[in-house]
């Protein structure tokens, strides 16, 4: 990349791109070593090739906070990572009350997070079923409202919520948007490129229209995540992602497609796409996708039995 091809990207802020997640036991001898020297960790190993991961363990119960002090000195090495983190289900997906107990809870982690300087964002992620009524308006505005001293953003996966007010409540409140690609069933949010707040937001879900309601049809859920975006879906990606980044001083661009590593794959390739330029890409998944070939940086070694983390 030139010169001034880099001041641009300076002035038009920062894009981190990473995979959600770290802890996947199909990403064993696909992603990390099927058998791991001493002292390796997901999360250090990633921090090698990207400067953020989504924490999605957030989202099923609170962050311990030893927990994350590890996470943070793993991550330590990569002075430009931060952290997203998913918001606990409870306040998301479920319509009883939630109390000051489980907000105590929440923010043990986050505000570990925080106080590092490593925290980018909290994402309040809501379900298909989250739809645009008045009491829905409230509970978010409620959220809002409680988790306000946090980088947030919203993600609503139903198109009830694409109209001005919605975006006008965004932004009055200094709240990113989360663009969704996702597959488009019934009123789904369709791929947009919008920015609410300073946060730019994206997260890639994957296209299959066979698995996506996965629970209701008691199929694997892991196979929701199972799709491989080719390079082609992923430049129409990386054209919002430019607009995105001309608006908003940081944005997150999340890889959920999880299932065998695809998210890693793509998430290179969206690197690739952005930069320019050639990626340094672990050694072990190239041999598993032969597509990176094209976009990594380092030249092929011969594969071993035990490939080692980058140093």
């Amino acid at each position: 990349m030139s010169a001034s091809a880099a001041q641009t990207d300076r002035a038009q802020g920062r894009v981190l791109v990473g995979p959600a997640g770290w802890s996947y036991p199909d990403w064993a001898g696909v992603v990390y070593p099927a058998r791991r020297p001493r002292g390796f960790h997901e999360a250090a190993y990633l921090a090698e090739f990207f400067d953020t991961i989504e924490i999605n363990t957030s989202f099923y119960q609170p962050l311990r906070a030893a927990s994350v002090r590890q996470w943070i000195e793993q991550v330590q090495r990569n002075p430009n990572f931060l952290f997203t983190a998913k918001l606990w289900q409870r306040f998301t997906h479920e319509t009883a009350r939630v109390g000051t107990a489980e907000e105590r809870a929440v923010r043990e982690g986050f505000d570990v997070l925080q106080a590092a300087g490593r925290l980018g964002a909290v994402l309040l992620q809501f379900p298909f079923s989250f739809h645009n009524t008045k009491e829905n308006r409230q509970q978010l505005r409620t959220l809002l409202n409680r988790f306000a001293d946090y980088p947030l953003v919203v993600e609503v996966r139903h198109a009830s919520w694409n109209e001005p007010a919605f975006y006008d409540l965004l932004e009055k409140r200094g709240v990113g948007f989360c663009n969704l690609d996702q597959p488009i069933l019934g009123r789904a949010m369709q791929p947009s490129q919008r920015a609410t707040a300073p946060i730019g937001y994206v997260r890639l879900h994957g296209r299959r229209y066979d698995t996506w309601f996965a629970d209701e049809l008691r199929a694997s859920p892991e196979e929701r995540y199972n799709y491989l975006y080719s390079l082609a879906e992923l430049k129409s990606w990386v054209e919002r992602i430019r607009a995105i980044r001309e608006r908003t001083r940081t944005t997150f661009v999340i890889t959920n497609n999880h299932f065998g590593g695809k998210a890693v794959v793509n998430a290179l390739q969206l690197l690739y796409l952005l930069k320019g330029e050639r990626v340094s890409v672990p050694e072990l998944l190239r041999h598993h996708y032969p597509e990176l070939e094209e976009i990594a940086r380092q030249p092929a070694q011969a594969p071993t039995l035990f490939p080692q983390p980058p140093m």
